[in-house]
């Protein structure tokens, strides 16, 4: 199971993804105003370094931070946590709680279904 991150150690995580490789400087320049204490977000970025979310490397006495993990990995294992916690593992009930809701436009919907089609396709060529 995967640590779950704050919503600070996220909004770090979405700068570092944008930026790839990031000082903390760079980090601190992608806050907008009025920007959290310098301290404030170096000892968010150690945790991170301390959940193995962050490597770094040091030039010198400053580290250039990048990300351990992948987004779209953090995603896939950040959603299959939220389907088991509140759609009871369920896949099709997570399916159905966004064709019930009025979060998606019929656009979106398609959108989802031929991404969906899509990958159904390709695991049937890789299954033959």
């Amino acid at each position: 199971r995967m640590n779950e991150l704050t919503k600070a150690e996220e909004q770090i995580m979405q700068y570092v993804w944008k930026l790839d490789k990031a000082f903390l400087k760079d980090i601190v320049e992608q806050f907008p105003e009025p920007k959290p204490a310098y301290t404030t977000i170096s000892t968010v970025v150690r945790v991170l370094v301390k959940k193995k979310f962050l490597n770094f490397e040091t030039f010198g006495k400053i580290r250039q931070y990048s990300p351990a993990i992948s987004k779209e990995r953090y995603f896939s294992q950040h959603l299959k946590q939220v389907i088991g916690n509140f759609f009871n593992g369920s896949t099709s009930t997570f399916a159905s709680f966004f064709a019930e809701s009025d979060t998606l436009n019929l656009t979106e919907m398609e959108q989802m279904k031929a991404i969906l089609e899509e990958k159904i396709k390709t695991l049937k060529a890789n299954d033959e």
